[in-house]
């Protein structure tokens, strides 16, 4: 099957610098800033950790600037990152949950202040605009839905490492058990990896 990613989502904006100086403040990386004929720019924007961007710019789209909402960005603590935003001098809202189900926040008539009470996956939010006024959902996911499994992205050699340990002595115990070495763990480890990546064998 063909995979279908999603790479970038075009943010409509009235002013290419201002917007550009806005996403890189709070952690955005700024892969182009390319500029064509006829006022053309483009400028592309990549959040800490993530595969898919955003782009702003001049000629890149006829949407109005800040008609973009509720484009998700994914956290694992939305506390936490409501708390960055905020120092960077974003105006950025409470956090909240929903008393209707995770799955409801597109409205308001049930939200709740504060975060999920059991920090439910899927299951509390922030919200906040950019200078145009384009509305983006900190959403924190601790653990993804079968069917979700992304792959794995370590932010440092240093979690990867941890990662790599943690492995390890999972697997000592797992061949204590046994009663004998597995030598050929890292085949079949690799394999499940690879599957739950969507990578080919």
């Amino acid at each position: 099957m063909v995979e279908f990613k999603i790479e970038v989502v075009v943010v409509p904006v009235s002013d290419v610098d201002r917007a550009k100086d806005f996403w890189t403040r709070i952690g955005f990386r700024a892969d182009v800033d390319h500029s064509g004929p006829d006022g053309f720019r483009v400028v592309h924007l990549t959040p800490p950790g993530s595969a898919a961007s955003l782009i702003v710019g001049s000629g890149v789209t006829a949407a109005a600037p800040g008609s973009e909402h509720g484009v998700h960005l994914i956290v694992d603590d939305v506390v936490a990152a409501r708390a960055e935003l905020a120092a960077a001098g974003v105006e950025v809202g409470e956090v909240f949950h929903d008393a209707g189900g995770v799955f409801h926040h597109a409205g308001t008539a049930e939200r709740l202040a504060g975060p999920h009470p059991a920090r439910r996956s899927y299951g509390s939010f922030a919200s906040f605009t950019d200078p145009d006024g384009n509305t983006f959902v900190l959403q924190e996911v601790t653990e993804r839905l079968p069917g979700r499994t992304d792959r794995a992205v370590y932010r440092s050699a240093a979690a990867l490492e941890a990662a790599l340990r943690d492995t390890a002595a999972a697997h000592g115990r797992y061949e204590a058990e046994l009663g004998h070495p597995d030598p050929d763990w890292p085949a079949w480890y690799a394999a499940h990896l690879a599957r739950a990546a969507g990578l080919a064998d």
